[in-house]
């Protein structure tokens, strides 16, 4: 019989927020798919989990997943997981659910943190419409993809990295206006932040700052 494949998503800072099926899928499975061996192994400690790990990221997704289908055919049941969250928003698991569904092997969501979900239902914007567009483009398109977004009706979720921020609100105003926007970071950690105002002035707010951590920014829809 074939093998399950199980997409885990797992905590996005603290490490509390792992369900207890995910905790009993990561023990169970014969293999453990991780963006970062390291960093699943930090998280598997807490739990005292002892798995076979394999790496899985986005710089051999397309070798490895040929070799982890194979294991699944041959009944082995494998969990995806990345560095934090849910596998395949912004981090690697299309490619092997794709292959999976392809060839009839069973594929299972293990639902729980996502860092987009947590900024938007605290942001205070609209939450019955809103659309996802994960990271912009870094050079090519980037500001066909604005002037785009800029036309969208709904509440729109980024994410961006410490060392674009400052640029990407300066695009957001250049494109969009000076919208009400929020950022959020290290979400669910020690030192988690929300930030809300306008684009203009969160933007000076942070340029003085030295700036960690991954970053959600959420736009308002337009008036």
């Amino acid at each position: 019989m074939k093998g399950t494949l199980y997409i885990v998503a797992t905590p996005i800072g603290n490490l509390e927020d792992i369900s207890q099926r995910a905790l009993r899928i990561l023990t169970e499975v014969d293999f453990i798919a991780a963006e970062d061996t390291r960093t699943t192994r930090k998280l598997l400690d807490r739990y005292n989990i002892t798995a076979s790990l394999i790496s899985y990221h986005n710089y051999n997704e397309r070798e490895r997943s040929p070799q982890l289908i194979e294991k699944l055919k041959h009944g082995s049941s494998i969990a995806v997981v990345s560095d934090a969250g849910t596998p395949g928003i912004s981090d690697p698991a299309y490619r092997v659910i794709h292959d999976a569904i392809e060839e009839n092997i069973a594929v299972v969501a293990i639902p729980g943190p996502s860092a987009f979900l947590s900024a938007l239902i605290v942001s205070g914007a609209p939450l019955n419409s809103f659309v996802f567009e994960g990271f912009l483009p870094h050079k090519k398109g980037r500001k066909t993809e604005l002037d785009r977004l800029a036309r969208e009706e709904r509440t729109i979720v980024l994410y961006e990295s410490p060392h674009r921020l400052l640029r990407t609100l300066q695009d957001i105003l250049g494109s969009m206006g000076d919208r009400q926007i929020v950022i959020a970071r290290e979400l669910t950690k020690k030192f988690e932040e929300v930030l809300r105002g306008r684009v203009s002035n969160l933007a000076v707010k942070l340029s003085g700052r030295s700036l960690k951590g991954e970053f959600v920014i959420v736009v308002h829809p337009r008036s």
